[in-house]
């Protein structure tokens, strides 16, 4: 019987198209992201935009490293593919399409096919995940880099012979990944595991020497540059250390906020993370996981996990966005949870061919059930839920729908996001003003209600949005002809 089972194509070929499914489901998914969820830009995402456009070399040498990498992808998405809503969150849309793969090819080096293809599916199509790949925002490079690094790492640890090339593009990564905040923490643990291991420093010492000396230069040049800048600035190491204006008394505070979108199953918190931002039956799978593998629990996949919590909890002291890394360490647990039903299930048929196929279907069910509902979550809670929808700004887009070129728009001058919206000055020739004063035109969209208007002033329009508060979002007022 199992013969004539494994002689069936689709049996055969079961992981490659469940891997081709996902992937392309997957990539589909994220390149819609913008149009699906979340509806406008929150404020991070307008800060990281107005930073990225901004950023020139001039500015780099004074000291403007921080998300460095990040933000020379936005700055040239948003210079070739325009100031709208896509080209801002294209470059986290781009990077959460490499995470995503780094977390197949990850999961599939550590566990066996079945277990590693389940896994990946609940990890990328989950709230955490989606919210990271459609967020324009450098938050995506804190998961990121340590998936990157960690899949580097299993490719080099363990092998007698490691290719240079996994080694020369590790410590380029390691380099790249300073500028991230906080991740100089993780820089410094690898760095001294690669001293102490003597392993890793043969394996550093066996390398081609001219391509070694390059790297080396290359990356004592970049850390050259980030020590430099933090004499100009001091700043710099705080926010890569620590936080903006952070102080200790923050930190317990800071470690609430964090995971209480996590824990939050009222719906109504005001934050611009879902809560639950995971699902119940996934904690489930993970909490099955910490139970499965509490005896070899210093096996390296248990202890990275482990370490990864307690590194994000850390680090959500300092800021609480830093949470989102918690999907790193819950993808091994939720593999080890998987891992432990699938053995299990087998161990009560194993001589049974059919008893293990049709085994897979209440499993598919259940998974099918929980990615159905990771899904309706995030697209319906994004847009209906008032208390997470009204955390994003819908103006960029009203504006260059209802806002031609050449035209005149009226910002306020201590408006917050003044510099988001200067650029409009140079990717749609719009003309930005602070008062009805400055007006050359016979007509002016204003984003904001002006109280008081000049004789010769009138309203003449306004245009909403589909938002349930704010949603008088733009006001077109037009000079009396004498």
């Amino acid at each position: 019987m199992k013969k004539n089972i494994s002689k069936l194509f689709l049996y055969r070929y079961r992981f490659h198209i469940g891997y081709i499914i996902l992937g392309i489901a997957f990539i589909a998914l994220l390149l819609l992201m913008p149009r699906i969820a979340p509806n406008g830009l929150s404020q991070a995402e307008i800060d990281s935009a107005a930073t990225s456009y901004n950023l020139h070399i001039e500015t780099i040498a004074t000291g403007d490293l921080v998300n460095l990498p990040y933000h020379v992808l936005q700055k040239f998405s948003i210079k070739y593919i325009g100031f709208n809503e896509y080209a801002i969150k294209l470059p986290s849309i781009i990077i959460g399409i490499i995470l995503g793969f780094l977390l197949i090819l990850l999961l599939n080096r550590w566990f066996k096919s079945n277990v590693a293809l389940l896994a990946s599916i609940l990890t990328v199509l989950s709230v955490p995940f989606l919210w990271l790949a459609g967020s324009g925002s450098p938050l995506i490079m804190l998961v990121f880099w340590p998936t990157f690094l960690l899949w580097l790492g299993s490719k080099i640890q363990g092998v007698k012979k490691p290719r240079p090339l996994y080694c020369f593009v590790f410590a380029f990564a390691l380099l790249l990944s300073l500028f991230t905040p906080h991740l100089p923490y993780l820089v410094f643990f690898i760095a001294l595991f690669a001293f102490f291991n003597p392993h890793l420093r043969f394996t550093i010492k066996s390398l081609p020497k001219i391509p070694l000396i390059i790297s080396a230069i290359v990356i004592l040049g970049g850390v050259g540059l980030i020590i430099y800048n933090i004499f100009n600035r001091s700043d710099v190491i705080i926010e890569l250390l620590f936080a903006k204006n952070f102080s200790l008394n923050q930190f317990l505070p800071n470690l609430k906020q964090a995971f209480t979108p996590y824990f939050s199953w009222n719906g109504h918190l005001e934050s611009v993370y879902l809560s639950p931002l995971i699902n119940l039956a996934t904690v489930a799978i993970a909490i099955i996981g910490v139970l499965s593998t509490s005896r070899g629990f210093f096996a390296s996949r248990n202890s990275i996990a482990f370490y990864f919590i307690l590194f994000t909890a850390f680090l959500s002291g300092f800021n609480p966005d830093s949470a989102m890394l918690i999907v790193l360490p819950l993808a091994i647990l939720v593999a080890h949870g998987l891992r432990y039903i699938l053995e299990k299930w087998y161990g009560l048929f194993p001589e049974n061919p059919y008893a293990r196929v049709f085994g897979i279907l209440p499993i598919s069910i259940f998974l099918g059930l929980i990615i159905i509902s990771d899904l309706a979550h995030y697209m319906e809670g994004y847009k209906y839920n008032p208390s997470v929808a009204n955390q994003f700004n819908t103006d960029l887009s009203i504006i260059n729908q209802h806002v031609e070129n050449n035209k005149t728009l009226l910002i306020a001058a201590d408006n917050p996001n003044l510099n988001f919206y200067k650029i409009l000055e140079e990717k749609r020739n719009i003309t930005i003003i602070n008062s009805l004063t400055d007006l050359h035109n016979d007509e002016a969209y204003s984003l904001g209600k002006i109280e008081e208007l000049p004789e010769n002033v009138k309203l003449s329009q306004i245009i909403t949005s589909p938002k349930t508060e704010n949603s008088d979002r733009i006001y077109v007022y037009t000079v009396k002809s004498n």
